[in-house]
This record gives C-alpha cells, sequence and structure tokens, in this order.
C-alpha cells in the first residue's frame, strides 16, 4: 500500500508530520499483517490413526507446502494386519522426527504456523493419542490454537484441498478400512448419512480376502494387483444386500463367500480376487443407485474419499455412475486417498477459518461418527 502525501496534515510543525507519519506507517504495517492473516493461513497437521504416522504443513490457499509420512508395513507384515500396540510404539518413535522435517521442508518454524492440527479419532486409540498429545504439546508452548479433526472429515474434505470449485453440499462415499458410508456434505461439520454399513467395511473385507488368499500385506493393493490377471466372471460370488430396500452396505457375506472359494480348490486366486473386486464394485454401485433415484436433486458432485478410494475398478465405476446422473465426479490423487496429514491439516484450515478450535484437554476418541445424529441401523452398533 503506498504511503500518499495528503495522508500528512499541512501546516503542522515537523516533529508532528513525523508523528503523523510514523503513525500511517504503522497502520499500513497492521492493515498488511491483518490482511495476510485473513487471506492465508498456515497450518501445521499431525496424522497417527492408524499405522501410518505423518506430518504436514498445508496453507489455507491450498498448497501443501510439506508432508512427510513413515508407514508401518514393515512392522506388521508377518502378523498379517495392524497390531494396535506395535503401531502405537512406532507412532511415539517417529513423530517427533517427522514433525521436524515437515516444518523444515515447508521452511517454516512452529511460531510460523496460525494453529495445530491433529487426528482426535476415530481410530486405534494408542495411536491417536501419539498424535494428539504431540499437538497439544507444541500448541500450549507455542501459544497456538489446537484443532481436534474428526479423521472421517479429513477424508470427507480432502477432496476440497485439490479442487478449489467444489462447493458444499456434495454427494461422499467414504470407503476405507474401517468405515463405508454415503454422506451427504452439507458444510464444515455438517454431515448426513444416508447410508452405512452394517457388518464389514470394504476396506476390512479387501484386507481379509486378501489374507485368504495368501495375497501378503497391505492386503487391498495387493489384490487389486493380482485381480488384473484374473477373469471377474469365474467364480460366482454373491452380492449381498443387492436390490435391498434400505440404503446400507454389507460385505460380511462376500468375505464369507471368498473363503469357500479358496477352500474349494476349484479357482485360480487371481479369478477369485477379480470376482471379489467386481463383487464389491456392483454392491457399491447398487446401493448407491438406490440413495440417489430417492433425491429430488441429487447434489452437484459425487466425491469418493478413503483409502479404497484408490482402486481403479471403484474409481471407474463411480466415473460412469455420476455421469448417469449428470454430476461431476471428484476424487482425490491416490496418495490423498490412503491415511496423511495433508488432509488433516487441511481439515483444520477448513475448520479454523470457520472459527472452530478446541481445548487443550480435548480428548481422544475410539469412536467419533461424523452424523451422531444418525440412527443405529441393525449389526453396525456405534461404528455407524
Amino acid at each position: 500500500m503506498p504511503i500518499r502525501s495528503g495522508f500528512l496534515a499541512e501546516g503542522k510543525p515537523a516533529a508532528d508530520r513525523g508523528e503523523a507519519l510514523l503513525a500511517v506507517i504503522a497502520l499500513v504495517h497492521s492493515e498488511r499483517a491483518a490482511y495476510g492473516k485473513a487471506s492465508m493461513t498456515v497450518i501445521l497437521g499431525l496424522e497417527s490413526s492408524c499405522d501410518e504416522t505423518a506430518a504436514a504443513v498445508v496453507t489455507s490457499q491450498r498448497e501443501i507446502l510439506s508432508h512427510a509420512l513413515a508407514g508401518q508395513e514393515d512392522h506388521h507384515r508377518a502378523f498379517g494386519g495392524v497390531v494396535p500396540e506395535i503401531a502405537a510404539r512406532a507412532h511415539a518413535e517417529m513423530m517427533t522426527p517427522l514433525v521436524r522435517t515437515a516444518l523444515r521442508d515447508a521452511g517454516k518454524t512452529l511460531n510460523d504456523v496460525d494453529a495445530v492440527a491433529a487426528t482426535a479419532g476415530p481410530g486405534l486409540i494408542g495411536g491417536v493419542m501419539v498424535g494428539l498429545v504431540t499437538a497439544k504439546a507444541m500448541a500450549m508452548a507455542a501459544d497456538k490454537p489446537l484443532i481436534a479433526v474428526n479423521h472421517l472429515e479429513g477424508h470427507a474434505l480432502s477432496a476440497r484441498l485439490i479442487d478449489a470449485d467444489l462447493e458444499f453440499p456434495y454427494l461422499l462415499l467414504l470407503v476405507s478400512g474401517g468405515h463405508c458410508q454415503l454422506l451427504r456434505v452439507n458444510n464444515v461439520g455438517d454431515y448426513t448419512r444416508l447410508g452405512t454399513t452394517i457388518d464389514d467395511a470394504v476396506g476390512e473385507a479387501f484386507d481379509k480376502s486378501a489374507k485368504i488368499l495368501g495375497l501378503g500385506f497391505p492386503g487391498g493393493p495387493a489384490l487389486e494387483q493380482s485381480a488384473r490377471s484374473g477373469d471377474a466372471d469365474a467364480v460366482p460370488l454373491p452380492r449381498p444386500l443387492k436390490g435391498a430396500d434400505e440404503p446400507h452396505f454389507s460385505f460380511a457375506g462376500l468375505k464369507s463367500a471368498v473363503v469357500r472359494a479358496a477352500q474349494s480348490g476349484s479357482f485360480r486366486v487371481p479369478d477369485i480376487a477379480a470376482s471379489f473386486q467386481l463383487a464389491v464394485t456392483d454392491c457399491l454401485e447398487d446401493r448407491l443407485r438406490y440413495s440417489l433415484d430417492r433425491m429430488d436433486a441429487p447434489p452437484a458432485a459425487l466425491v469418493v474419499a478413503g483409502g479404497v478410494a484408490a482402486n481403479q475398478a471403484v474409481r471407474n465405476m463411480l466415473q460412469r455412475l455420476a455421469g448417469e446422473y449428470e454430476m461431476r465426479f471428484v476424487a482425490p490423487p491416490l496418495w490423498l486417498c490412503t491415511d496423511n496429514a495433508a488432509m488433516i491439516a487441511w481439515a483444520g484450515a477448513e475448520r479454523f477459518a470457520a472459527g472452530l478450535s478446541d481445548p487443550l484437554d480435548f480428548p481422544a476418541r475410539p469412536r467419533w461418527p461424523l452424523d451422531p445424529g444418525a440412527e443405529i441401523v441393525r449389526g453396525a452398533g456405534v461404528k455407524a
């Protein structure tokens, strides 16, 4: 902002004019600082809900300044799945070095960030506590606001990090290792659950089916890889709840059918994998059509998020379905679908912009539904 001579009072003594000039300079600096703060905030985000430890620095202008992540596949591979105690210990070892790396790579110090965001649930409680306590300590030491982020909201808002044109409301299919939900995203912190799984999450079905087939860990990517060389029509597998007069999902029966197919010895592993993947996409498509057909006016966009959103067969089906219903299809890049800290930092930025922050005694939560007012469905219990 240029300083104009008209800001100074004519005819005043030099000393008075000097004081006036200093006052104008101070005003300009304060206005610049206020504008900078209003136009861009910098958020440090931490993620530790399952088996990835991560830290990221993201701005409110959708810039990912840094992202540091440490996976734990080697820690858990021998067990064929995530061991909560081992995961928590690994988080405790890696969180502080990753925070230092993220800040260094972003060219920032803790004093430069406007708030510290961390996953506060849902997830494996030991791991959640590691990230949340670390964020609380930094927020208190640096006198910064704490933003406790629902991990599911991190997934739900991740598409807005990479797509500035994605506006509320939109339809979200949230598919991960622990959840399978169809939600209407009305605004930050405002969700309407339309459907949920009554038993297994779709990612859980992928991982356990991969384990049954001996495909290794992590199971989802391994099963998708095997399916590429299989015949999706070779194995007759069920489509649970397909055609049912309810909006919910079910995958436990499909997983059991994979067990029987594998034990029969009649089918190749790639054929079982391909048939399973096709059954999953058929179930997801049928359940989405059920809800879409009962909407007066579907939202303008269909968004997919969560680890299973990285599956190409699922993405292809959703893109085709969105086109049929004249909806825009939005999917984050593959790395942003799996657990990461950039989505947590972005959710923190969205909440910070809405004037939301949390006290330092905010508790870690193993369960934390996005729509706490949704009815409990049969079989789902508090997972809904």
